[in-house]
């Protein structure tokens, strides 16, 4: 991937090498980034500044906790500004994984059901 380091990113929680996730969603939605940044529906250049709004907007009380969930926020906001997803589409995919979280049995895998 050409341009910025994505590791370079003011915030991002990480250590002494690489970004370090609380959850599985949040190393999910992170390499989702980069690979529709790798596959030019935006830049980097874009994504930082999109990315800075979002954890501006947060205040100072914003103690970085939910550092992810404003990347999910920005990267939701780049997709649909690219028209790359409606956000009626972004809104029912959300539901669906919320139905499978709650109908999947303890233990057990999510999956979205076959539609």
């Amino acid at each position: 991937m050409s341009g910025p380091d994505p590791l370079s990113l003011p915030r991002l929680p990480r250590d002494a090498e690489e970004p370090v996730f609380a959850e599985p969603w949040e190393a999910q939605v992170f390499a989702l980034a980069l690979q529709l940044h790798a596959q030019g529906a935006f830049t980097w250049t874009e994504w930082a500044a999109a990315l800075s709004e979002r954890l501006k907007a947060a205040g100072p009380d914003d103690d970085g906790s939910r550092y992810y969930e404003h990347w999910l926020a920005t990267l939701e906001g780049l997709v649909t500004a690219k028209d790359l997803a409606a956000p009626s589409e972004l809104h029912e995919r959300k539901h669906a994984w919320e139905d499978a979280y709650r109908n999947t049995p303890h233990g057990r895998p999510v999956a979205l059901g076959a539609d």
